[in-house]
């Protein structure tokens, strides 16, 4: 028997685990500049299916197929091109995936397993928009096809399932939260403290509500749209105002917490000199969570400034991995059988062509076998032709039958890839999906047809999902940082 096939799926990218901030922050991207890199992709490398996830923590690119690897190839010049000159080379940065390996590190990524902060609830939402940044272009066949279509819509399901069953979300649940736990280490209470927010998406909602459990009041909010940053502003009896006028507030408040998803820094050196032009006199705690960062490092280096940034965060969140560590076991145990469910998925592709191979082998056979018994029997009639020919028909159905059922029923019950090489292997034939087929058809096997009656049923699998429960988080809300 031929060995076990690997998946073709691959995926490039870089993360808090394999490169600094200031790497990071080089190979973000933003929605358009996301989308710009897919249709890139497809034009130089002739990839199929591909999605583009990028946070704070993460820029990764998952591909379909990478036979001949050069999707993967082309990703990596992306990156290259995009990180510019480094002290290393681009590749000492980016990790690589392949195989079953993709599939569960997705799963891991999208349960928050891979999170800077183990569990935390932003990063699911954010693999639903990569996943649907991807649907939605506006190219054939689309960027996200069977293949990932099917694979990131079970990491979200599975990301929904681990929170659900462990108790990994736990404690503090994200990045957020862990930057305003280090201004209460710093500072002891907040109680008093002036507080500036830079940004009003999803993350900056997280950062109010956890100001608010410590009884913070009056703060401030800006945004690059104002009527964004009201509502917010108003939790707290606070106010609102734009990033043209961030330079008003500067000098009132003590904490700086800031998560804009601005490609370049929002708080620049210049601004904060012509703020505080001898100087600041009391301490300010800046904690910029952004990629790219929002505050310029070269105001860390001003007296009475503390800055920290998302990979300064490090130590409490080793904290919170040791009391959320528990759950993991439980966790992975998920995303094994969901990895191996997937798997089991894919292999079926190949079960109705390698049935439609196996029949045509047989009825060759068949009527080479009839070819050769009528060529000495001339003198029987027509009638008794065709009674051969319905006999030998039936005895072939009967035959293939059993065999056929039991291989469909055996993928959706997880054979996997194992039964399609058996049967290629003692029936001797070859066989894959075939293009533009919906893999839910070959699925979709009801009662024991004949061996002529290839069941068609399907259910569409194309139409990204919807629920809130299963993106773990509000579609109105904006996209944020992880």
């Amino acid at each position: 028997m031929e060995p076990r096939r690997s998946l073709p799926l691959a995926v490039v990218g870089v993360s808090h685990r394999t490169a600094p901030v200031e790497v990071r922050e080089r190979m973000a991207f933003d929605t358009r500049d996301a989308e710009e890199a897919l249709l890139r992709l497809r034009a130089t490398s002739g990839v199929e299916e591909a999605v583009l996830l990028s946070t704070c923590n993460r820029s990764e690119f998952y591909l379909f197929p990478t036979a001949d690897r050069r999707g993967l190839a082309a990703a990596e010049t992306i990156f290259r091109e995009r990180a510019g000159d480094l002290d290393r080379p681009t590749a000492d940065f980016l990790f690589r995936r392949h195989g079953e390996g993709v599939v569960r590190h997705l799963f891991q990524v999208s349960s928050g397993l891979d999170s800077m902060v183990t569990g935390e609830a932003e990063i699911q939402g954010q693999v639903r928009d990569a996943y649907e940044r991807a649907t939605s272009l506006p190219v054939q066949p689309p960027m996200a096809g069977p293949v990932l279509n099917r694979l990131f819509q079970m990491a979200l399901s599975v990301g929904g399932e681990v929170r659900a069953e462990t108790p990994i979300g736990e404690g503090a649940a994200s990045v957020a939260s862990v930057a305003v736990e280090l201004a209460r280490k710093i500072f002891g209470s907040l109680r008093g403290k002036r507080v500036l927010i830079m940004g009003a998406g999803a993350t900056a909602e997280l950062m109010v509500e956890a100001l608010a459990r410590d009884g913070v009041r009056g703060i401030f909010v800006a945004n690059r749209t104002l009527e964004h940053a009201v509502p917010l502003a108003e939790r707290l009896h606070g106010h609102a105002l734009s990033l043209d006028r961030l330079g008003d507030a500067l000098p009132a408040v003590d904490i700086i917490l800031s998560s804009t998803s601005a490609p370049h820094p929002v708080l620049t050196h210049a601004l904060f000199r012509e703020a505080f032009p001898r100087g600041r006199r009391r301490p300010l705690l800046a904690i910029d969570i952004a990629i790219p960062r929002d505050i310029d490092p070269r105001i860390g280096d001003e007296s009475e400034v503390f800055l920290y940034n998302v990979d300064d965060l490090r130590k409490i969140v080793d904290d919170h991995v040791r009391v959320r560590a528990g759950a993991v076991p439980a966790a992975e145990r998920i995303i094994q059988r969901h990895s191996e469910e997937f798997r089991s998925w894919y292999a079926s592709l190949e079960v109705v062509p390698v049935i439609r191979n196996m029949r045509e082998r047989a009825e060759s056979h068949r009527q080479t076998e009839v070819d050769r018994l009528f060529r000495g029997l001339d003198h029987i009639s027509p009638e008794d032709r065709a009674r051969v020919e319905a006999f030998s028909r039936r005895l072939l159905n009967k035959f293939l039958h059993d065999p056929t059922v039991r291989l469909r029923k055996g993928m959706l019950e997880g054979g996997g890839a194992e039964l399609v090489d058996a049967v290629r292997f003692l029936y001797g034939v070859e066989g894959g999906a075939e293009r533009g087929e919906n893999p839910e058809a070959l699925l979709g096997v009801e009662g024991t047809p004949e061996i002529d009656e290839i069941p068609r049923h399907s259910h569409d699998m194309t139409t990204p999902p919807h629920s809130d429960t299963m993106s773990g988080r509000d579609p109105s809300r904006p996209k944020e940082t992880e």
